[in-house]
């Protein structure tokens, strides 16, 4: 820690005091965890919403800049940067409560989400839906790659994958039950490509379950190894 850019946190003795005095200081209360070079910020009264982790709060180092981020189910829902630590406190209050993310952005304008953080807050048929249109979009552009843009409308046009989490990784596409990020795939399929046919997979990069010479095909062989009373993708409880 710089003392010339947080000389009040070096005189209260460091970061985890400065932030306890602080909040006595607004008649409020937060419990500060510094561990493995990080620094959390947990509401008190009341505790902090499941599955919100602590707000995390780390400085900077070439100003005075205090950096904060929420995460939920592995998922960085909000962020921002202040010089202010009363307003760090006081953000670390709202965002334990439960506040909406609507509500931090109104409450403090450093604060911010992007559409992913929105969807995730509103739920995992939203994530889906942003997963899918996020990719349609991206295969739609890719004109020099058709057989990924093929598949990937196959895919959609079946309901079983179009309400599982889609995901991509070289190319190749994953099928999730679950929207955290580190939900595995149920499936998986490879694009054709150099001569190649169509891959399905049991992982993203490996366990050929079978070939297919059509986008349609290779979507119809994932679906028969999907498990039959697969539902809708799903939030972890806290996918950390």
């Amino acid at each position: 820690m710089n003392p010339d850019l947080y000389p009040d946190l070096v005189a209260a003795g460091g970061v985890a005091a400065a932030v306890e005095r602080t909040a006595a200081g607004m008649a409020t209360a937060v419990r500060v965890v510094v561990a493995d070079g990080q620094t959390s910020l947990a509401a008190v009264d009341p505790p902090a919403v499941p599955p919100r982790r602590p707000l995390v709060l780390r400085l900077a180092a070439d100003r005075r800049l205090f950096t904060v981020g929420g995460w939920s189910r592995g998922v960085e829902l909000v962020r921002g940067s202040t010089t202010d630590l009363g307003d760090v406190v006081a953000a670390a209050v709202a965002w334990g409560e439960g506040r909406s993310l609507g509500d931090l952005h109104a409450l403090f304008p450093f604060l911010s989400s992007d559409e992913q953080a929105m969807a995730h807050e509103t739920g995992p048929e939203a994530v889906v839906d942003l997963q899918w249109r996020l990719l349609r979009e991206r295969a739609a552009g890719e004109t020099g790659f058709p057989a990924f843009g093929l598949l990937v409308e196959a895919a959609y046009a079946q309901p079983v994958l179009r309400r599982l989490s889609v995901f991509s990784s070289h190319w190749v596409l994953g099928f999730s039950a679950g929207t955290g990020p580190s939900s595995g795939a149920e499936v998986a399929v490879a694009p054709a490509y150099g001569g190649r046919p169509y891959e399905v997979r049991r992982f993203l990069h490996e366990g050929v379950i079978g070939e297919a010479g059509t986008a349609e095909e290779a979507v119809a062989l994932a679906i028969a190894r999907l498990p039959a009373d697969l539902g809708p993708a799903r939030a972890a409880p806290d996918d950390r």
